[in-house]
Order: structure tokens, then sequence, then C-alpha cells
């Protein structure tokens, strides 16, 4: 299935959601979306949120398309929020410890809050 994402401006910065599945096939088009998030994002802003609930299952390149995000954020001192892991990513994060790695929300409420 390919993957759709959804770009959305917040008060806090952009939300991107993705629905479908993150693979090798996919993660090119995902890592498109990633890098136009960056191109419309405002100055001031604070995060770039993920909301994960709508994708069915992530192998390795989508786990490095999302650790890619996080250094892009660290480069321009934005936040990397993980909003509501589906439970299919859920169990790969936990599998891999990917937990401690990423600030994972189970919410958009939750992942603004503090911002």
């Amino acid at each position: 299935m390919k993957a759709e994402v959804s770009l959305d401006r917040t008060d806090h910065g952009m939300l991107m959601k993705i629905r479908g599945d993150v693979d090798m096939s996919t993660s090119p088009d995902v890592r498109g979306k990633i890098a136009e998030a960056f191109r419309q994002i405002d100055a001031g802003s604070k995060a770039v949120l993920i909301d994960l609930s709508q994708v069915r299952y992530m192998d390795s390149s989508g786990i490095a398309t999302l650790v890619e995000a996080m250094q892009n954020c660290m480069k321009r001192s934005l936040r990397l929020r993980l909003v509501d892991l589906s439970p299919p990513v859920r169990d790969i994060f936990e599998l891999a410890r990917l937990s401690s790695v990423f600030e994972i929300y189970a919410s958009l409420a939750e992942a603004e809050a503090g911002l």
C-alpha cells in the first residue's frame, strides 16, 4: 500500500499525518514530504509532529526516515514528536528500543503540551 502523507500547520510548527505502509518502496516519498515540511515551516516554529496512527507497517527504511527527520529537526533547533503510534509501529519501536530515542506521545494534545 502506498504511503499517503498530509501536512498541516499548527500553532507550534508542522503536523504530518502518515497513512499506509512505510517501507523501502514508500520511504523516498515520505522523505520528500518531510523535506517539504521543512521548507514550509515558519520561523519561530518549535516542533514537527508526526502522527503514525494510520501506519500499518514500517520496516528499517521507515525507521531510518524518522531518524533522518529527527537529525534535521536537531539541526534547526526543532523538536520531533511522534504521535499516536499504531500497534504494529509501537511493537517495532519497543522491540528495537526506540522509545528511548524518540519523543513519543499518545495524542496530539499531549505532544503539543509544553511546546
